[in-house]
């Protein structure tokens, strides 16, 4: 039976971490507000590497619609707004002189809905990792049960623990999805 609690922790684990990335994915995406964590996938050029902006400099969101780099070290702007013009936020960054501001403008009808089918077909893919993980999972104990390594009833009852855990994760994916599409859909 230790077995089998080792092996559901671990699917369970992966579960977690497909859920994660989904919400990862869900904080990139804009929602007419700003929101730094758009900029968490940007890195910039800092002495040879690649460095996440977060890293160089200070972000803050002066007000719902702006997001504002003050960069510690001023020779980074002109790095810092080519890395924003190159990413896939579609926002072009003003350079004052001594900050970066990102300028939200107000989502569209049509646009809200282009991204909120977008969350949708996220949400769905994470649900599909979830259930391949399941499959994988009862495999596992399959296996295990055929090398007899766990009984019949250990079978049953880790088959059992694993579609709760794979209903758990599927409703939390469920809820994100519903809470990322209000979010984009409030105007």
């Amino acid at each position: 039976m230790a077995e089998v609690k080792d092996t559901l922790k671990e699917l369970e684990e992966r579960m977690n971490k497909t859920v994660e990335f989904m919400q990862t994915d869900f904080a990139a995406i804009r929602a007419g507000r700003a929101n730094p964590h758009v900029l968490d996938r940007i890195t910039v050029d800092y002495y040879g590497s690649a460095t996440p902006i977060q890293q160089v400099g200070n972000i803050s969101a002066p007000d719902p619609r702006t997001i504002m780099i003050q960069p510690w070290d001023k020779s980074l702007l002109k790095p810092i707004e080519k890395a924003i013009q190159k990413s896939d936020i579609g926002i072009n960054p003003n350079n004052d002189g001594s900050v970066i501001r990102l300028i939200f403008p107000i989502l569209t009808e049509e646009r809200r809905k282009e991204l909120s089918k977008d969350v949708k077909k996220k949400g769905e893919a994470a649900k599909v990792a979830i259930r391949n993980i399941r499959r994988d999972g009862a495999e596992v104990l399959k296996k295990m049960e055929k090398a007899s390594e766990i009984t019949e009833d250990d079978l049953e009852d880790g088959n059992k623990k694993l579609q709760k855990l794979t209903d758990k994760n599927i409703e939390r994916v469920d809820k994100a999805v519903e809470i990322k599409t209000k979010e984009i859909m409030t105007v």
